[in-house]
């Protein structure tokens, strides 16, 4: 079983997350998620995406990540 001690760390017993609250599966779904939504916006343009635009996706998404898992982690 993976035990969270403090933010960011993990105690890595074993390679296959216990649980869909443990922060590594998050990660992976929702980098996962974010790959999709590039690509799904790549594909409504007429054109290739502007990279301002592909950034500011990438950002808002990166950040809704990055405080869900950590919001994961404190709470748990």
């Amino acid at each position: 079983m993976n035990r969270i001690d403090r933010v960011g760390s993990v105690d890595d017993n074993d390679s296959t997350p216990s649980s869909w609250r443990d922060p590594r599966y998050l990660a992976t779904v929702i980098g996962l998620v974010a790959f999709g939504a590039l690509v799904f916006y790549a594909g409504l343009t007429s054109g290739p995406p502007a990279p301002e635009s592909v950034a500011i996706v990438a950002v808002a998404i990166g950040v809704a990540g990055w405080l869900r898992r950590y919001l994961s982690a404190r709470l748990s």
